[in-house]
């Protein structure tokens, strides 16, 4: 048991009893216990599985591999429309918790499973529509292009993700033209550009305490 653990549950008196029985479900599944982005997650041979968390309203736990799971029970919820892999259980009470207690050991049973089995998440493979805005912006500016064009397409989805979310075409030029040089510096949109982050190339949020 991490100590680390320990004080995360025992500074959140409000979920505490819940956080502690999903605790206690995880352990028992033989999982080893960390504590990743100030979170408790639990592991198998150094593979994330799971991880424990809580808002105001309610506590969750989520699989980093829960798009492959079957959920039987139809309970799994998907963070956002574009989120390929992690799904997870939301509860609003220590009672609801304890009532899914035999479904949630299923569930990550199960995940363990699909851990040992080596399965991955498909990829996937369209590419996400460039916005109209980032398309004159590359005519008028084909270096913008080619440095796009030279990040992964993971990078490149982050970006016109990004762009894309923006209702006003005004917005949406306004974001290029903030992460113009970004790009052009071969930066993708959750890279570090400060270089000081712990966890290179992802910013951490060293930045703000500069």
């Amino acid at each position: 048991m991490n100590p680390k653990v320990d004080a995360f549950i025992e500074n959140n008196t409000d979920w505490q009893k819940a956080l502690t029985i999903l605790r206690d479900v995880a352990l028992a599944c033989d999982l080893n216990e960390m504590f990743k982005w100030k979170q408790p997650c639990y592991t198998l041979n150094n593979s994330n599985i799971l991880i424990i968390s809580h808002l105001k309203d309610c506590c969750t736990l989520s699989f980093f591999k829960g798009a492959l799971l079957k959920d039987t029970e139809n309970i799994l919820i998907k963070p956002g429309e574009n989120s390929q892999s992690v799904r997870y259980l939301k509860f609003y009470s220590t009672k609801d918790v304890i009532e899914k207690t035999a479904t949630i050991k299923a569930y990550i049973f199960e995940a363990i499973e699909v851990e040992k089995a080596g399965l991955k998440i498909p990829t996937k493979k369209e590419q996400e529509p460039i916005p109209e805005e980032l398309t004159q912006e590359f005519i008028k500016n084909p270096a913008l292009q080619n440095a796009f064009n030279a990040l992964t397409p993971g990078r490149q989805r982050g970006y016109i993700l990004y762009f894309s979310g923006a209702k006003q075409p005004k917005t949406r030029i306004s974001r290029i033209e903030k992460y113009r040089d970004r790009i052009l510096n071969g930066k993708g949109f959750h890279d570090c550009v400060c270089g000081l982050s712990k966890k290179m190339p992802t910013c951490d949020g060293s930045h703000k305490y500069l």
